[in-house]
């Protein structure tokens, strides 16, 4: 197809125009969720869970700032229910100041975790890529399985 060379050039480039989210945080959902990968596995998964990689990393965990734990009565290792406007799930918390207050953060590479049960059904209006680094959630502490 390329042989000689690109045939419209190395690249094209087009300016959009910003179109900010739909997704707004409220009384009831209080926090973003932003999902994201982690180095040692590949997407969702499918490939690097059945390697020794699960060795680095076992499981999805909601990252949430100390203070949005103390808020919510959530410590290091509590199961928690992250309820979005679309759905809920179960996920281990993990306290840390490496998310920002008020953002929480888990991956998706377990599908037992549910984390894309809860992001919503947004997408970019020029490409349409799923919008899952803005969702609008409400976490608590859960002693459910």
């Amino acid at each position: 197809m390329h042989v000689d060379a690109f045939v419209r050039g190395k690249g094209r480039f087009l300016i959009t125009q910003y179109v900010p989210t739909d997704e707004k945080i409220t009384r009831r959902f209080p926090l973003l969720l932003t999902t994201g990968r982690v180095l040692s596995q590949y997407n969702v998964g499918a490939q690097t869970r059945r390697t020794a990689n699960t060795d680095f990393y076992a499981a999805d965990l909601l990252e949430i700032h100390p203070h949005d734990a103390e808020e919510r009565g959530i410590r290091e290792g509590d199961r928690v229910a992250v309820e979005s406007r679309v759905g809920t799930t179960l996920l281990p918390a993990t306290v840390t100041e490496r998310v920002a207050p008020g953002v929480v953060y888990t991956t998706f590479h377990f599908p037992e975790s549910g984390a894309n049960v809860i992001t919503t059904e947004n997408s970019d209006w020029a490409t349409n890529c799923p919008e899952y680094k803005v969702t609008a959630v409400q976490v608590s502490r859960s002693g459910g399985a």
